[in-house]
Order: C-alpha cells, then sequence, then structure tokens
C-alpha cells in the first residue's frame, strides 16, 4: 500500500484537503438556498462520501507489496482487529452527526461563521487529545498558543452571529412600504416561519432577483430556501453549531487510536489498521448512519420542513450532481487529512480545519453573507477571520514527524 512518508507529502495531503472540504459545504449551503430539502441532499452526499473511500481502500491500499507487517487492504479485512475497527466506525458515527447538524446550522449562522465557530472547537478538543494521543510529536509550546486562539476566535464568531442577526432585523423592519412587494415593516420576532411559496422542491428562483444584502434580498431568500429560518432566535443556530463542533472534535483521536493503537487493544502479532482500511470502517458507519437518520427525516422531518417520501427522493434530480460531488469532495478531503496525519501527527492534520477560509470566500462571493452589514459587524467579522488564520498558521508550525 501507499503510505505518505515525508512532512512535505503530508503538507500536499493537507492543503488539497483544505480546498476540498472547504468546497463541499458551499455546494450543500447552495442547493438548500434553491430550495432542494437538506434531506434528499445528505442521502445523495452520503452515497459519494462512501464511494469515494472505496476507491481510495481499493486503489492506495492495494498499492505496492504488501507484508505481515504493513498488509495490504484486503488482507486486513480478515484479521483480527476488532478494536480498532470499532474505534473506526466510532469516529465515522461522531462525523456523520457533526456534519448533519452543520447542515442545518449553515442557514441558521451563514457558512462563512459556522465553520470557523466549528472547526475551532475541533481543534481546541481534537488537536488537544490527539497531541497526547501522538506522543507529544508535535511541538507543544507551539501548538497550545494556536489553540488558544483558536478560543478566541470562537467567541468572535459568536459575536459576529449576533451582530449579524441585528442588522438583518434592522434592515427587515426598515423595510420600504414602497417597494416592488409593497410589504409594511416586519417584526422579526413576529415573522412567520414559514413563509408561502411554490414547492421548495421545484423552487428555481425566477422571480426579480434583489441585491444582495438588501431587505428584499433577504425575504427572497427566505422564500426560496427549503430550511425557513425568520421567527427562530440565534440560540437554534448556535446549539447546532457547538453539537455539531463537538461531533466533529471526536472524530480525529478516534480515527488515530484505530490507526496506532495507543490504548493497546490489539492482540500481540495484529498489525495496525492501515490508514486505508480504518478509512474505509470509519466511512461506513457513517454512511449507515447517515442513511438511517435521513430516511427517518423524510417522514419525521427536523425545524418544519415539510414531510417527503424516498419515493420523493428516488424522483428528485434537481441539484443531484452536485450533491454527489459534495460528497466525493468531503470523502477525499478527509482520506487526505488521514493520509497527511499518520505522517506528521494527527493534532497538526487539524490544521486542514483552515478550510472555513475556503467556505468564507465562497459565502462572500456566491452568497454575499455580510454585504450592507453593519461596521461592527465588519470589524468582529475581520477579527475572527484574523484570529483564526493565525492559529492555522501557528497549528502548522507545530507539526512533527511520527517516527516508524
Amino acid at each position: 500500500m501507499y503510505m505518505v512518508e515525508s512532512k512535505e507529502g503530508a503538507i500536499a495531503c493537507m492543503v488539497l484537503s483544505l480546498c476540498f472540504l472547504g468546497t463541499f459545504p458551499a455546494l450543500l449551503t447552495l442547493l438548500e438556498r434553491r430550495g432542494r430539502l437538506p434531506q434528499h441532499t445528505y442521502l445523495d452526499y452520503s452515497i459519494t462520501n462512501f464511494l469515494a473511500a472505496v476507491i481510495i481502500a481499493f486503489t492506495l491500499g492495494e498499492v505496492g507489496k504488501s507484508s505481515d507487517a504493513s498488509p495490504n487492504f484486503i488482507q486486513q479485512l480478515s484479521q483480527d482487529n476488532w478494536p480498532s475497527v470499532m474505534f473506526a466506525m466510532a469516529g465515522g458515527v461522531a462525523l456523520s452527526l457533526g456534519n448533519l447538524s452543520s447542515q442545518y446550522a449553515w442557514a441558521f449562522v451563514g457558512l462563512s461563521v459556522t465553520e470557523v465557530l466549528i472547526c475551532s472547537i475541533i481543534v481546541v478538543i481534537g488537536s488537544t487529545l490527539n497531541y497526547f494521543l501522538d506522543d507529544k510529536i508535535n511541538k507543544a509550546e507551539i501548538l497550545f498558543p494556536g489553540v488558544a486562539c483558536f478560543v478566541i476566535a470562537v467567541c468572535l464568531g459568536s459575536a459576529v452571529h449576533s451582530s449579524n442577526t441585528a442588522d438583518n432585523k434592522a434592515k427587515l423592519n426598515s423595510l420600504s412600504a414602497n417597494s416592488d412587494k409593497e410589504l409594511k415593516p416586519i417584526d422579526v420576532a413576529g415573522f412567520p416561519s414559514r413563509v408561502e411559496s411554490t414547492d421548495p422542491e421545484n423552487a428555481d428562483g425566477s422571480s426579480r432577483k434583489a441585491e444582495a444584502g438588501t431587505a428584499d434580498f433577504l425575504v427572497q431568500l427566505e422564500n426560496r430556501r427549503s430550511i425557513k429560518v425568520f421567527g427562530k432566535g440565534t440560540v437554534i443556530g448556535l446549539c447546532l453549531t457547538f453539537f455539531a463542533g463537538v461531533s466533529l472534535s471526536l472524530f480525529s483521536p478516534a480515527f488515530n487510536l484505530a490507526t496506532n493503537d495507543q490504548w493497546h487493544t490489539l492482540k500481540k502479532g495484529v498489525p495496525h489498521l492501515a490508514v486505508y482500511t480504518a478509512f474505509f470502517y470509519f466511512s461506513a458507519s457513517c454512511f449507515v448512519i447517515a442513511i438511517v437518520l435521513n430516511i427517518i427525516f423524510l417522514y419525521r422531518p427536523l425545524l418544519n420542513l415539510p414531510k417527503t417520501t424516498f419515493k420523493a427522493y428516488l424522483n428528485d434530480w434537481n441539484g443531484r450532481g452536485w450533491a454527489f460531488l459534495a460528497g466525493f469532495l468531503c470523502g477525499f478531503g478527509n482520506g487526505l487529512e488521514f493520509m497527511g496525519g499518520q505522517a506528521a501527527g494527527y493534532a497538526a492534520a487539524d490544521s486542514v480545519q483552515a478550510f472555513p477560509l475556503v467556505s468564507t470566500f465562497w459565502g462572500v462571493v456566491l452568497f454575499g453573507e455580510y454585504r450592507r452589514s453593519s461596521r461592527r459587524t465588519y470589524v468582529l467579522l475581520v477579527s475572527m477571520l484574523f484570529m483564526f488564520t493565525a492559529a492555522v498558521g501557528i497549528l502548522m508550525a507545530s507539526s512533527g514527524h511520527r517516527k516508524p
């Protein structure tokens, strides 16, 4: 099997992973804003996310010669390595729950801030755990100041969300009665939780397009999107975000235990799980949890979403290609992160959590987030991104090299 053995190769894996993981949330957000139900999108995404792991396992996991100490993927499937397999599958469950929560949090908190908050929580919890699991191969005097910067970024991100919510409330309350929609000033707190519109799955956004950041834009977006956010408090979005962050912070340490067996759960003579084998089991459990939960959500949806059916999902081809692409990007992104982590240490590999910088680019350019916001919001947003960028740089500087 192919193994990344150099620090340079590990960094290359992390950079590619960063780009992939920063783009797939934008694709899922795009589909939600176009009105596609998140249950349908996540089912499609889960299929290709698992398929990416299968492709990696049967290609990179089978390259080269196999030995007793370093068996290939297929050879490991029959070995007595179930303790490590269970750690890998536990990590997959954590990833599935975290990504599922993130999909709803993006609608309430916005793509940019949600990703910064989640990834900062991942690093604060996950990187600290990985530092000790990796036998402290990362430089503590560099790693933990970086973790502290992430804590500050979390606080700033929460402030950005609160400030932006206040800005949107002010925009909606000042909406002119002479606008094209002839709406009266709106009290956001009393705004209906669901705005009457066409079937959200068939919405095409063909109505008059308002300028990003205006009150008309916010109303049009609410009418078109599948997850309705007007009339719901900021607490819902922050709770979803923090739950996602805590869940996602656990998948990397679990994967670390699966591949390195720091707790010595394997029988003597049984080789450690290869990255590719662990990633296969990891993705398989992630896939099963995602499919089960989202089929349940078809008939018992969250947050007042409309009910749907499995037949309706099968017939819904609106945006399916983008959902498939998002799954591939996430799957290959996670695989590259783990490959880099095996070489340079999983605490340093968490530097791919810089992907919110990519997501922020898409959020601002593609979705018009924070257009026409207040000066306070802009100051907080820039401060958050600056602190987050500094934290990522410090985290990457802490990387070590795992001894063979």
